[in-house]
């Protein structure tokens, strides 16, 4: 079995792949402080609570935007699992794609995985819209070309950043109101927030799409941790996978041995 860690800089995804099977996944919040031995010590429990025996795990593959966190993390997978084989994936790693960027050695490790599983699995043009701290945009050819994207502010990031900024407005779930004008604070609010990112969302799919080469249309892929949120109320997706940077973990470790 193999063991995968999608770190980003709120929450680390694990995923436990048996062959292409996704057996089991769990959250961690990334912004905690820990030590190699308090990720072992969870790492435990986890596989324990699944039922999963140690010596099943015989690999770890570590995609992260976080570079405190990846060397404790590897030395967890070393140290309490016995795992036999660490990768951690990001630009320097041998995997079959091109990042026809500027800066190639700055492009992120979740960035450079979403590339590599998006042209695999579909094999056409696509963009990968990644829900998290940040919403990314990553445009991809059928042929593994990473060929740049979008950063945007995450739905969360902005939304915090409002409660913060405005001493009257209370802090509110990030669930979509039934109608658009709100007839009270928290209305007005989720309205504002939800339906305000799914416009943005849809629209710059849209500009993206405009501007791409070539005549075939890409197909839309809808990631991260609020993918499955924000499924109904965009336009634009495809498909949505909210466990997508996980399966491109499991394939670049095969990848890269």
């Amino acid at each position: 079995m193999l063991l995968t860690f999608d770190v980003g800089n709120s929450e680390t995804t694990l995923g436990l792949f048996d062959g292409e099977e996704l057996r089991a996944h769990w959250r961690l919040t990334t912004d905690v402080p820990r030590t190699s031995d308090e990720l072992g010590v969870l790492l435990r429990g986890f596989l324990d609570g699944a039922g999963i025996a140690l010596e099943r795990v015989h690999g770890a593959a570590i995609g992260s935007v976080v570079p405190r966190i990846t060397q404790p993390l590897a030395e967890a997978c070393h140290d309490w699992l016995s795992v036999q084989r660490v990768e951690v994936i990001d630009a320097t790693s041998p995997l079959p794609i091109t990042l026809d960027v500027d800066e190639p050695r700055t492009v992120g490790a979740d960035r450079i995985i979403n590339t590599l599983v998006a042209s695999r699995l579909y094999e056409r043009d696509a963009i990968v819209v990644d829900l998290g701290t940040a919403t990314t945009f990553d445009c991809i050819t059928r042929d593994s070309v990473f060929l740049g994207g979008v950063i945007a502010p995450g739905v969360r990031t902005s939304a915090e950043t409002l409660f913060r900024r405005t001493s009257k407005l209370p802090a509110t779930e990030l669930v979509a109101p039934a109608r658009t004008v709100g007839r009270n604070t928290e209305e007005c609010i989720r309205s504002g927030v939800m339906f305000g990112a799914a416009e943005s969302i849809d629209g710059i799919v849209r500009r993206i799409v405009a501007e791409w080469p070539g005549s075939e249309r890409p197909m839309v892929i809808g990631t991260g941790g609020l993918a499955e949120l924000f499924a109904p109320l965009c336009t634009c997706f495809d498909v949505v996978d909210p466990y997508l940077t996980l399966r491109g973990l499991a394939l670049a470790f095969e990848l890269v041995g």
